[in-house]
């Protein structure tokens, strides 16, 4: 496949041998088109793993098949939204794939929501029906009253553990963790309603790859939680783009794809699940990866070729004492991506030191449905940058005013998109949908773009490097601060574990610098040092004014540092000392 000269896409030239510029045309096809294929030329091969329990692509046809038709039963129609909250589990995506074979609309959640974070996109989404973990089901009831929902159906951890796991659940951890419950009249249990329509097979109404397929919240471009819309293409547009990225790592069939990010996230749920699905490797679920003993069991156990994960579980990983000892065996794993938040230069130095494994940082959000920009599998990975787009997806930097006009080369401005895949628009807000989708004309023809909030600047062979978000920029005596910068300093000094750099509201600076640290095991450090260490190494007004230690960092589900929550904690005096 030729390749079209570079021009406004200089990454072209720097591609892998092997990856092409483009893979148009796609093909006209679903998610469940490609499990259809592997039901039947591989049904007994594994299609997910789950706490040494397999289940193979027959199994997940038959049991997806099941659930649609329970569905069907209950009175869920084509375009109802079915909200998920589960953590990552074989009824995941049962309830995923069932929901979808009836053309109703997926929207998962996040399991550690409070009630009033679920109450809002329940309501807001119009969802009438939830599959919810059995220990979530009292925040669910608690907020039906307050909602349009209509069909609970709880499900147990337990329910595809091997026997043995089972029995020992039940007896020791079922009711300590709140999973043994009893239902309310006219709810449901997932394995009652399976068991009922077990050998059924829903009426043939496969969805189109242009229909509306997800549901995923984002606070993303514009800051207030809402729902982002992507259809059944963008599943497949991203998992042949990142299957021809990873093909000389990777191939089809028979390597052991680790998904220990949460699948209410855009990175697992498009990102991981439609490369698995669309060339058939197994997915081994972790439920919870601050679990480190359970993730390094699961390692163990299925030897996982491509790992994912975000900064804060490598830096988790390269602090376990039996990484460091050298008792974990990562040799079976090809690539590890890392994404959802900046790694720090010095985590990727110090993981490819320590296990052999390459990660390439990638970059996207919910809104752009797994648009990425990635580092090169085999070519040059350039500290500090995420990589460049992968085929069909393209990449370009607006100013940050107006984000009208195109910036140099090398020049910061506002991070677009534009790809296939980008998101139909938030759920019921139209306007919000405008300020974020553009299009614009370039030679004479429109195109349309994601406007990101993100920052950032491209180098002359078309890799991106982010600056910061646009709302965290620091402002101090005249001043622009970025906090990742700062961030990056502290992160290299060799007694800090994690760091979050944000701005603190200051009657004679406007803002000041702070900065919170997580000490590395067995290293002190002081406030005094850190400040030092950094006037060596940042222009005197990106000094931080205060350094403050932590014993941990709040941080997302994905495992974002949570930056509004460190200023907040200054605002309210409940910060702590480590």
């Amino acid at each position: 496949m030729s390749r079209p000269a570079a021009g406004t896409t200089p990454w072209l030239r720097h591609y892998d041998a092997g990856v092409p510029a483009t893979l148009a045309p796609y093909p006209h096809r679903t998610i469940l088109d490609y499990l259809a294929d592997h039901v039947r030329d591989r049904p007994q091969a594994p299609a997910l793993l789950f706490k040494g329990a397999t289940l193979s692509f027959r199994q997940l046809n038959h049991e997806s098949d099941a659930f649609a038709a329970a569905l069907l039963a209950l009175g869920v129609q084509r375009g109802d939204r079915v909200a998920i909250l589960l953590p990552n589990c074989p009824q995941f995506f049962i309830a995923e794939l069932g929901a979808w074979k009836i053309g109703a609309i997926v929207a998962p959640l996040n399991p550690i929501y409070t009630e009033h974070e679920i109450e809002g996109p329940l309501r807001e989404n119009g969802i009438e029906t939830i599959v919810t973990l059995t220990r979530f089901y009292g925040r669910v009831k608690a907020v039906q009253p307050r909602t349009p929902l209509r069909h609970v159906i709880a499900t147990n951890i337990k329910e595809y553990f091997p026997r043995f796991l089972s029995v020992l659940f039940t007896l020791v951890r079922e009711k300590r963790e709140g999973d043994r419950i009893a239902l309310a009249p006219g709810d449901h249990r997932f394995a009652a309603l399976v068991a009922r329509h077990r050998g059924q097979r829903p009426p043939h109404a496969a969805p189109t790859p242009d229909d509306p397929a997800v549901l995923l919240m984002s606070g993303g471009t514009t800051g207030t939680p809402k729902g982002v819309l992507g259809r059944h293409a963008v599943y497949v547009l991203t998992g042949l783009q990142v299957q021809a990225w990873t093909a000389s790592a990777f191939g089809s069939g028979t390597n052991v794809i680790l998904v220990p990010l949460p699948l209410f996230h855009v990175y697992a749920n498009v990102g991981v699940q439609g490369l698995a699905l669309v060339t058939g490797n197994p997915m081994a679920l972790v439920p919870n990866p601050r679990d480190l003993p359970d993730l390094l069991a699961t390692i163990r156990r299925v030897k996982p070729a491509f790992f994912n994960g975000v900064p804060t579980l490598y830096v988790a990983l390269l602090n376990h004492p039996d990484v460091q000892r050298g008792r974990v065996d990562f040799k079976s794993i090809k690539i590890c991506f890392s994404g959802a938040a900046a790694l720090m230069a010095d985590t990727k130095t110090r993981f490819e030191t320590l296990t052999g494994g390459r990660i390439v940082e990638g970059y996207s959000l919910t809104e752009a449905m797994m648009a990425l920009c990635v580092g090169p599998v085999n070519g040059a990975n350039k500290i500090g940058s995420v990589g460049m787009p992968l085929p069909d997806v393209h990449v370009c930097i607006f100013d940050a005013d107006e984000g009208a006009r195109e910036m140099p080369i090398g020049e910061t401005g506002e991070i677009c998109f534009s790809a296939a895949q980008l998101m139909i628009g938030f759920w019921n807000r139209p306007e919000e949908t405008a300020t974020v989708l553009r299009d614009h004309l370039e030679d004479g023809t429109t195109r349309r773009w994601l406007h990101t909030g993100d920052l950032g600047y491209l180098d002359e062979d078309g890799y991106l490097f982010i600056v910061d978000r646009k709302k965290d920029l620091i402002k101090t005596s005249g001043y622009q601060v970025w906090p990742r910068e700062v961030e990056e300093t502290l992160a290299a000094h060799p007694a800090v574990a994690e760091v979050g750099v944000a701005g603190v509201a200051d009657e004679t600076k406007g803002e000041v610098i702070w900065a919170w640290v997580v000490r590395r095991s067995g290293q002190p450090v002081t406030e005094a040092e850190l400040r030092s260490y950094c006037r060596e190494k940042l222009a005197p007004y990106k000094v931080p004014a205060r350094v403050e230690f932590r014993s941990e960092l709040p941080k997302t589900m994905v495992g974002k540092v949570l930056r509004r929550a460190l200023k907040e904690s200054v605002a309210s005096g409940s910060g702590e000392t480590a």
